[in-house]
């Protein structure tokens, strides 16, 4: 029996799918002029990609400008709950592009998605969280030596590439696109800042004014976060293991303390850390009556899921979309959002287009790279160019209508030069 080309909810979806993928394309100018490139150059001629991405109206203005460029291109969902469904609708039916992504698809359909994906065969394949990656190591190794390279999207997808080349077991060079200045300074901060915030309030209703809002992990998505709460007047509290980041958000004006002191004052949590269990058993037990538990990192396994219904004496699901309540021994109720998994997508619409331009603006570009570059490249992880960052920022100033300096001469001179002293 042949593999299905594609796997989504509702074929009656694409109109409103295209709509939304339209209304995003008008926010995403630095991507539209790669795509324009694209479409005349086609630098991409003839390779097959696979995305395994967030199926959402940014990502299919990406995967339009890679089949732009001349690329054969598959998309499955990096994450069950992340799907636009209309969306998925729409690229299949006007695109023509075979996406296999249902919103909520369980643990068996979403490794079928996967395994579709690879049976395609891939060159270059787009990651965002390197469950792809993971998979084809794992059980399509022999695609490895034909691979030109892969584009990873996420902290914990480079944490993961990282260590396994670390143990000298990557077998594909990879493109770190979520350590481009591009895009973790932007995507995360700002685009993680507002849609996680926007998927707890749409899941909630909550009022953040005068809550105490605990953000597990400073790194660029809990900055993000933590600010964004802080300007909607929550007392916001930062929890972190790294000393550094810690000092930074003291200097920032946050109550940095251990989980296990912020479980018994906070009323609303956020992990973005990355890491697994960072909401465990010793903190839910600590939790008060109310407590609204959340995610923001790519995997549901920053809180204790196991743990969290192993000590619930009663579980209710969708009390409200996308929000179970557990009641504990006692008689306190906790509320967890969106089964755990990523908030921003599975309760609201992910990251605001004009922030996903420059990141897929850099993932297009990078892949670009990659073909050019593919006979120096050997298995290891590598940062975008600085060529294309610089590029992608100018571009988006330009489209913001902001101006900036150029050096002269002389200045360039002395920046470079050692001997202009005192």
């Amino acid at each position: 029996m042949a593999e299905k080309k594609y796997d989504i909810r509702d074929f009656s979806l694409a109109p409103q799918g295209r709509k939304r993928i339209l209304w995003a394309d008008q926010d995403m100018p630095v991507l539209r002029r790669v795509r324009s490139r694209f479409q005349k150059e086609k630098p991409l001629q003839g390779l097959r990609f696979s995305a395994c991405l967030h199926v959402t109206a940014e990502t299919a203005n990406l995967v339009q400008t890679l089949k732009a460029g001349g690329a054969q291109v598959v998309l499955c969902a990096s994450n069950p709950l992340s799907t636009q469904d209309d969306v998925a609708a729409a690229l299949v039916k006007y695109d023509r592009i075979p996406t296999l992504a249902i919103k909520g698809e369980d643990h068996k359909t979403y490794y079928r998605h996967l395994r579709a994906a690879l049976n395609h065969e891939p060159v270059i394949t787009m990651d965002d969280g390197a469950d792809l990656v993971s998979m084809l190591h794992k059980e399509y190794s022999r695609l490895a030596d034909k691979m030109i390279a892969s584009m990873e999207e996420t902290t914990t997808g480079v944490i993961r590439l990282r260590a396994l080349a670390a143990e000298g077991a990557l077998k594909i060079p990879v493109i770190a696109v979520n350590d481009a200045s591009t895009k973790h300074l932007f995507d995360n901060r700002y685009g993680t800042g507002q849609s996680t915030i926007d998927g707890v309030i749409r899941a909630t209703d909550i009022l953040l004014a005068g809550k105490k809002v605990v953000v597990a992990g400073y790194g660029w998505c809990g900055k993000g976060v933590a600010s964004r709460a802080r300007g909607m007047g929550s007392k916001v509290i930062v929890t972190e293991v790294d000393p550094i980041r810690a000092l930074e958000a003291a200097m920032d004006g946050f109550e940095v303390m251990t989980m296990k002191e912020a479980a018994r004052v906070g009323d609303l949590f956020i992990t973005l850390t990355g890491d697994m269990h960072v909401i465990g058993k010793e903190h839910l037990r600590l939790l008060k009556n109310g407590a609204v538990i959340c995610n923001s990192g790519h995997f549901d396994i920053e809180i204790d899921l196991k743990a969290l219904k192993g000590m619930a004496i009663k579980e209710e699901k969708n009390v409200r979309n996308y929000v179970d309540a557990y009641t504990m021994p006692g008689g306190k109720r906790i509320y967890l959002l969106g089964q755990g998994r990523l908030v921003n997508l599975a309760a609201a619409e992910g990251h605001p287009a004009s922030v996903m331009d420059m990141s897929f603006a850099t993932q297009a570009l990078a892949s670009e790279w990659a073909v050019k570059n593919q006979k120096k490249l050997n298995p290891q992880v590598y940062d975008v160019p600085k060529a294309v960052e610089d590029w992608v920022a100018r571009l988006k100033l330009v489209s913001m209508g902001i101006q900036i300096d150029k050096l002269t001469k002389e200045q360039e001179a002395y920046l470079s030069s050692w001997n202009i002293g005192t």
